[in-house]
């Protein structure tokens, strides 16, 4: 499935569930988990949603340690919707973690990714010597990335997680910073390749999945 392209500023994460609530809100109904839901800010936006947040820190209903936990506090096909933003690469067990949201959801699983690749990209043309959740720092850090990957990785993660899981891709999009017309013209002229255009300028993936009816994860 070829992603369709978005403009749109994640300036903080309350940012990235409002694109996430007001692009996908043909599926956000029923009972809906929201995995790292620091703030709740999905629940401030959708009131009317049968929810629970669940995450490490922040502000959530339930405090679940997704690094420690083998198996989520859910019953099977638990929930209409799964929601899980920018989550999944904080975590070594990130596939483990990808099966429980299958297992725990009846209908959807939305998904939010980074592209690593483009964060890193201004940095290391400047010759700078640090990189947002990567380095060395002197202190062991609160969080941080552990996988480093671009958008083009994270697709064809996406594609292999339907084929492995009860799953379909039913949509996939792409988001790029707002830029002026000419500024992405000169861009798209520089890397007439969609696939390494995206890889350099797209920040995020989002993926809704449908789950097989009947299906056991």
């Amino acid at each position: 499935m070829s992603p369709v392209v978005d403009l749109a500023d994640f300036s903080t994460r309350a940012d990235r569930i409002r694109y996430l609530a007001g692009r996908f809100e043909r599926v956000l109904a029923g009972k809906v988990l929201d995995v790292g839901c620091d703030q709740r800010t999905l629940k401030t936006l959708r009131p009317d949603l049968d929810y629970v947040g669940i995450d490490v820190g922040g502000n959530p209903d339930l405090t679940v340690d997704l690094e420690t936990t083998a198996r989520l506090p859910f019953a099977d096909a638990s929930f209409d919707v799964v929601l899980c933003s920018d989550v999944l690469e904080h975590l070594d067990s990130l596939h483990r973690t990808f099966a429980e949201l299958v297992r725990v959801t009846s209908k959807h699983l939305l998904i939010s990714l980074p592209n690593c690749w483009t964060n890193a990209r201004r940095p290391v043309r400047r010759g700078k010597g640090a990189i947002g959740h990567y380095g060395l720092p002197a202190s062991p850090p609160a969080d941080r990335h552990k996988w480093f990957f671009g958008l083009s990785e994270a697709i064809r993660f996406c594609e292999a997680m339907a084929e492995r899981h009860p799953l379909r891709i039913v949509e996939m999009r792409v988001v790029e910073k707002h830029r002026a017309a000419l500024v992405r013209a000169a861009r798209h002229l520089r890397h007439p390749v969609r696939e390494h255009y995206l890889n350099l300028y797209a920040h995020t993936l989002c993926v809704l999945f449908e789950r097989a009816r009947n299906a056991n994860a």
